[in-house]
């Protein structure tokens, strides 16, 4: 499978595109030609990168990226201060050794990660078991026939963004909810990657609206929700013993829709040399009250995430200030 005529396509489309024109109402002209510039120089280098890492044989682009996690690991300080952090909440009892043995095995995994997605364009229905294998499919078809739509919840766990791409080549292509990044340009050719195997990337700011549409055509919505929230944003639960600020969203969704909730999650499987994409069913929990049925069951969904996460504790994104949110009156965690 190539990609050049269609990433030229592209190229085509981002320099058409408004929001890429300098804006003399809201910003200076030199200031909006720098940052189009800035804009269009990370683009061409990620346009290569991905291209050199995506044309290399894949136990050779691993091997670099896992190479260049390493050196990250080493050389960005305040990453692997947060992700030390991070793992004394966590694991307290455990030693310094310990938790940097499994902060550096997540840099690594990340490194992978990066690999395994520059190589999308090579991937087909024909060979995509190769690279990744169902485990507990059976729990995703059950959702489905119950006909309401499917809430796929996810985490940044494992590789995160094989998810849907192996799910679409498997024949079952899903909507995914996705953050605007800040360069337009990056963010078309990362969604590009994304949508290979026909999948849709909703952002965030659509978030509700899409993923009711979605439900009622009886589809899937792909959703991560193991990241931070700002203050009113999301209620707290336990996550680690310690409160995290937790997005609703797809709690109210569920609710209001009636939609089944599965958990899927990307686990790296060593002896397999290969990934699993993992389906478990998970319950609704009812409460009389509204509220109290949305935190109970956010909290449940968390619970979900943390039992994969403890057991496979270096393929969770532990650079991530997911506690960063503290509920009134309590002071900051983070030192760093």
């Amino acid at each position: 499978m190539t990609q050049g005529p269609r990433l030229d396509r592209l190229d085509q489309r981002m320099a058409n595109s408004p929001a890429l024109r300098p804006h003399t109402r809201t910003a200076p002209m030199h200031a909006a030609r720098r940052s189009l510039f800035r804009h269009r120089l990370e683009y061409i280098v990620a346009r290569v990168v991905l291209g050199v890492l995506g044309w290399l044989p894949l136990r050779l682009a691993r091997l670099i990226c896992e190479g260049l996690a390493v050196a990250s690991y080493w050389l960005w300080p305040r990453l692997r201060r947060v992700g030390l952090f991070n793992l004394s909440l966590a694991y307290p009892r455990w030693s310094s050794q310990q938790r940097r043995r499994v902060l550096f095995a997540n840099f690594r995994s990340l490194g992978r990660m990066l690999a395994d997605f520059a190589s999308f364009p090579r991937w087909n229905q024909g060979n995509i078991e190769r690279l990744i294998v169902y485990d507990g499919f059976e729990h995703y078809t059950e959702a489905m026939r119950k006909g309401r739509g499917v809430l796929f919840l996810t985490a940044h766990f494992g590789n995160w963004e094989l998810s849907s791409f192996a799910h679409g080549l498997y024949g079952h292509p899903l909507n995914f909810v996705v953050r605007e990044m800040d360069n337009p340009l990056l963010d078309l050719l990362v969604n590009r990657y994304r949508c290979l195997s026909g999948g849709r990337a909703v952002y965030k700011h659509e978030f509700a609206r899409e993923t009711m549409r979605a439900l009622h055509r009886g589809e899937a919505v792909g959703i991560l929700m193991d990241q931070k929230m700002l203050p009113g944003e999301g209620v707290f639960v336990d996550f680690f013993g310690c409160p995290a600020c937790t997005t609703t969203g797809p709690a109210r969704i569920a609710r209001k829709t009636g939609a089944a909730v599965v958990l899927g999650l990307v686990i790296w499987d060593a002896h397999l040399s290969r990934y699993r994409l993992r389906f478990d069913p998970v319950k609704w929990i009812k409460r009389e009250d509204p509220e109290e049925e949305i935190v109970a069951n956010t909290a449940n969904f968390t619970e979900h995430i943390e039992k994969y996460v403890r057991r496979y504790p270096d393929q969770w994104l532990w650079v991530h200030r997911r506690w960063k949110t503290r509920p009134t009156a309590e002071p900051p965690l983070y030192p760093v």
